[in-house]
């Protein structure tokens, strides 16, 4: 054999074993090597402290690492741009929130289509979030907030624009036709930190990270986002019910969803949302979840990709009646 014939065959087998590398591993094998969870909110943070939670179970089921991989930055934008540009085999899995949905709006020229290049696998929790305001900030309710804010510019912070922590504050000042300053962190530890500071006045937080704040009077709150008071902090009006009747029929909800890339195997996206869907399900994450002012909402990968693209046009809309724009 001439040696270009064994250099070629050695070249041929080299392909052959990258190919066959590189093909996701069968549902019924998998996951046999750890497996990446990549959150686009910084640690603490809701989607954080929900993907932790799921991504412990999921390591005691498989024996095998679920590493909770945490991308703050640009409302989710970086954490759905890497999972967007991964190899669609199960080892890359993005949490998701409600940014998922508005960034298309926010940012024209996205690097990723969040329809096109996710396979969905299922929704997690559906989470109100809760207006909350500095000690200082003379309102002591969401009437009293809106007056105020006719008269003086307020600030709100947020944890990355198209969050629903941004959204929240756009949906309330487009409501009551006030002009309240955005100012995006990244993150909800650092936005609170600017709230508890004075840095700004206030904030729509997810009642999952903002709670404890409120229930130690830290910070003050003033009502929930959500359609209905949450049990998880009953004393709380709900912002359409003590707003006024500019305010009726505010809600404005963080929810959390979990997405491989898209083509992962059929099978695959199957056998992840069954065993995620039945740790959502179960007695001690649902009575977690609730104590956290969460509620626990599954689907099916169809429902999920039926909803993410009912929400983002409900929330196009949104954005280009009031103006809003990413800061």
């Amino acid at each position: 054999m001439f040696l270009n014939d064994k250099l070629y065959i050695s070249l041929v087998l080299i392909i052959a074993a990258g190919e066959a590398q590189a093909q996701p591993a069968p549902a019924g094998n998998y996951p046999i090597r750890p497996v990446r969870y990549v959150v686009g909110g910084a640690v603490g943070g809701g989607a954080d402290s929900l993907a932790r939670a799921i991504a412990q179970k999921l390591g005691e089921q498989w024996g095998q690492q679920v590493i909770v991989d945490n991308r703050p930055g640009g409302g989710g934008i970086v954490a759905s741009e890497i999972v967007a540009r991964s190899p669609p085999d199960g080892y890359n899995l993005l949490m998701a929130f409600t940014s998922h949905v508005t960034n298309p709006s926010l940012y024209p020229k996205l690097s990723y289509d969040a329809v096109k290049d996710f396979a969905p696998i299922t929704l997690i929790a559906t989470i109100p979030n809760i207006l909350v305001l500095h000690p200082s900030v003379a309102a002591d309710s969401v009437s009293a907030l809106v007056a105020l804010a006719k008269k003086k510019q307020l600030s709100f912070a947020s944890t990355g624009s198209g969050a629903s922590t941004h959204l929240s504050g756009i949906l309330f000042a487009h409501m009551t036709g006030t002009k309240i300053l955005h100012v995006p962190y990244k993150g909800a530890a650092p936005a609170i930190t600017s709230v508890m500071s004075a840095e700004t006045d206030m904030m729509f937080a997810t009642m999952l990270s903002i709670l404890p704040q409120v229930k130690s009077g830290r910070l003050r709150g003033l009502a929930v986002t959500g359609a209905r008071r949450s049990a998880a902090a009953p004393e709380l009006p709900t912002i359409s019910e003590s707003g006024g009747s500019g305010l009726a029929g505010y809600e404005a909800n963080a929810w959390f969803a979990t997405y491989a890339p898209a083509g992962t195997p059929a099978a695959l996206v199957q056998r992840l949302n069954g065993e995620i869907v039945r740790i959502i399900n179960s007695a001690e994450v649902r009575n977690r979840l609730a104590a956290q002012g969460a509620e626990a909402l599954t689907s099916t990968p169809q429902e999920l990709g039926r909803y993410t693209r009912e929400e983002i046009l409900r929330w196009q809309r949104v954005i280009r009646e009031s103006g809003a724009r990413a800061d």
